[in-house]
């Protein structure tokens, strides 16, 4: 089941956080580079350029240990998790 919530923090590339959660939201099958690494910047940009501030649809797959739920988003009819598959460590 999809949910509509609106992006109000992004943490990194494949993280962030919407209007009606406690805690982040990750991206499912996508894990890019972290802070120390190359294409951090531009991966943690491009998101959000792509979601930051808008409406987009979340279905959950999992909830990791940290709590977070792993999903497959999307905004419009455009997969989030495959725009950011370029950015994949």
């Amino acid at each position: 089941m999809e949910r509509k919530e609106k992006v109000t923090k992004v943490f990194d590339g494949d993280t962030f956080l919407t209007n009606r959660r406690k805690y982040p939201v990750r991206l499912e099958g996508i894990n890019t580079p972290e802070k120390t690494h190359p294409n951090y910047k531009k991966a943690k940009q491009e998101l959000q350029e792509l979601i930051m501030d808008k409406e987009i649809s979340i279905e959950r797959v999992a909830r990791d240990k940290y709590k977070r739920t792993v999903a497959k988003v999307k905004i419009g009819n455009q997969s989030v998790n495959k725009i950011m598959e370029k950015y994949q460590k």
